[in-house]
């Protein structure tokens, strides 16, 4: 027998997928309990994003879920005011969002419900949960505010890959850029998961740290959108210049990571970070979500939707 051999027969061998009593959390960075808050906000500073994970119940994710799809389907069958539903955010060209139906075999379908604290208060109880501003205030204060009631405020948002959706991604961009005049920053953001995510329906991508770049204001865009004039040149939480340009599209950078969600989970993210949505892989995937931010600036007292910068890629 030759030394490999030898080798070979007593070599215990390496398994290959850990047991279910060695899996923790610490095989998914940035994923916190409700009981670990401490370490979610300073993952937060210190990364630009961070995860809670079973802040809801099921019978409130349930609950959360009806009240939107409700306030969809109400959207759809024009049965609510115009004010829940816009193409604003979307690039209508296949889908029939906007009412203008391309393919008569398709059927009307809306990717967004805007102001939807308005229309949906069960949804609106679970955005306001003491955990959730607990969190707020200690990244931006007691002061900060919820937005409701411009610039779309809290948006359902369901994004599918087939010919009736007219969301599907976006690409690199970070929030500040769509509005770099307002006095509206700093801001951080909350997703609350209705589905779980992954490759097969879309996930969100990230830069970790890209929140303490100086990213310049969109002035070159994939959309030719205008920046309104006396926008900041730069955002972000220190004027360190990025390491390179963002992206256009759907381009990698490098260190970005995917980051992938289980049902009701709620992704926090700040305005600086950069982020993009990938598309779904997989035929008849839905990937659903409630999203919105709380700010500390001056709150909006007139509608000031038309001053959107659209600049990410669609």
């Amino acid at each position: 027998m030759n030394k490999w051999s030898t080798m070979l027969t007593h070599t215990a061998p390496v398994p290959m997928v850990p047991s279910m009593s060695t899996i923790s959390t610490s095989l998914e960075p940035g994923v916190f309990a409700p009981d670990d808050l401490d370490q979610l906000a300073q993952y937060f500073r210190t990364n630009g994003f961070a995860v809670l994970r079973g802040l809801y119940s099921g019978d409130r994710l349930a609950a959360m879920a009806a009240e939107c799809e409700a306030a969809q389907l109400a959207v759809i069958d024009g049965v609510i005011d115009e004010r829940y539903g816009t193409t604003v955010l979307i690039d209508d060209t296949q889908g029939t969002s906007s009412g203008t139906v391309d393919a008569p075999a398709v059927a009307r379908f809306a990717n967004y419900v805007t102001y939807l604290t308005e229309v949906a208060p069960l949804t609106r109880e679970c955005i306001v949960d003491p955990v959730v501003l607990a969190l707020m205030h200690r990244w931006l204060g007691d002061q900060c505010w919820l937005l409701e009631h411009n610039r779309f405020g809290v948006v359902y948002q369901d994004a599918r890959p087939g010919l009736e959706s007219s969301y599907t991604r976006i690409g690199w961009h970070s929030d500040w850029q769509s509005a770099p005049h307002r006095d509206m920053w700093p801001s951080a953001a909350f997703t609350i998961h209705i589905d779980e995510t992954s490759p097969a329906n879309g996930f969100l991508r990230v830069v970790p740290g890209s929140h303490r770049w100086a990213t310049p204001a969109p002035y070159r865009n994939a959309n030719d959108a205008v920046v309104p004039e006396g926008s900041a040149p730069w955002g972000g939480h220190t004027a360190a210049v990025p390491p390179f340009e963002m992206p256009l599209g759907f381009e990698k950078i490098p260190g970005e990571i995917a980051v992938y969600c289980e049902r009701g989970d709620v992704i926090f993210h700040d305005a600086y970070l950069w982020h993009s949505a990938a598309r779904a892989t997989a035929d008849g995937a839905k990937r659903r979500h409630v999203r919105g931010g709380f700010y500390v600036g001056t709150e909006p007292t007139q509608p000031v939707e038309d001053d959107f910068v659209k600049n990410a890629a669609r």
